[in-house]
């Protein structure tokens, strides 16, 4: 049976996350895999590039499964078109992309980046996608403190706890605090792969150092001591969106 990536977006205010769980309704997944089987008169099994937690977005999001129906590429754009008219306004299909058969787009996805938003002003516009934070933040010292975040490999301080992982090493090849708007700063993280609650656990922590409450030494302390209760709280979920997703271009099918 042919593979298919399906690429989307959404926005996951409304959602408990991606992935379907016992006794956690309406994922992202779930809606998805109930609406695409409607229309392609099939069951539906989609696999995720990586699992988001309630509230968080994505703006840049993989997904494999298998279908039998013949002109699902042929017909391209009319099955994007016929999905999204059936899914949600804050789910969006962007591409169906066929790959080889055994294409994983959790386990064959090379890197991941992160955007996560503060903002320095309230603001009705931007409040349902930033972090309002009040007071001083030293964002110099805290691009410091991420760029600490390169030299190590081992990042249990920042996941959450009983995730049964094989390993909590990831390698981190960018982190930086960039100013978008007047008032309001990104911090984009990129990497390998990433522990469930990693970013939020970062951004938290760094918000703590910006505020001067640890220096940066005490960050250092932080990871190398694997305590995740010597970190930082979690930042809010609703700022932070999975941005991108790369894939070696030997899994996908030539679609011309």
């Amino acid at each position: 049976m042919p593979r298919y990536f399906l690429k989307l977006s959404y926005n996951g205010t409304a959602y408990n996350g991606w992935q379907v769980q016992e006794n956690t309704p309406n994922t992202v997944q779930q809606v998805l895999e109930e609406k695409m089987a409607m229309l392609l008169k099939e069951k539906v099994d989609l696999t995720g590039c990586g699992r988001t937690d309630t509230g968080v977005h994505a703006k840049d999001y993989y997904a494999h499964f298998d279908a039998r129906l013949p002109d699902l590429l042929s017909n391209k754009h009319q099955w994007i078109y016929k999905f999204n008219t059936v899914l949600p306004a804050d789910i969006a299909v962007q591409d169906i992309l066929p790959v080889i058969p055994t294409a994983h787009a959790r386990f064959d996805a090379t890197e991941r980046q992160y955007y996560y938003y503060i903002s320095r002003k309230k603001n009705p516009f931007r409040n349902a996608y930033t972090w309002y934070v009040y007071g001083e933040l030293d964002f110099e010292l805290m691009n410091k403190a991420a760029m600490v975040l390169l030299a190590y490999q081992d990042f249990t301080s920042f996941s959450k706890l009983n995730t049964q992982n094989k390993t909590n090493n990831c390698t981190i090849t960018k982190a930086i605090w960039q100013q978008t708007e007047e008032q309001e700063w990104r911090f984009t993280i990129r990497a390998n792969r990433f522990l469930r609650g990693m970013v939020r656990a970062i951004a938290g922590t760094l918000v703590l150092v910006g505020k001067n409450k640890i220096s940066l030494q005490d960050f250092r302390s932080i990871i190398e001591s694997k305590n995740r209760v010597l970190a930082g709280g979690n930042a809010p979920a609703h700022p932070l969106f999975l941005s991108g997703i790369r894939y070696p271009k030997t899994i996908f099918l030539d679609n011309n």
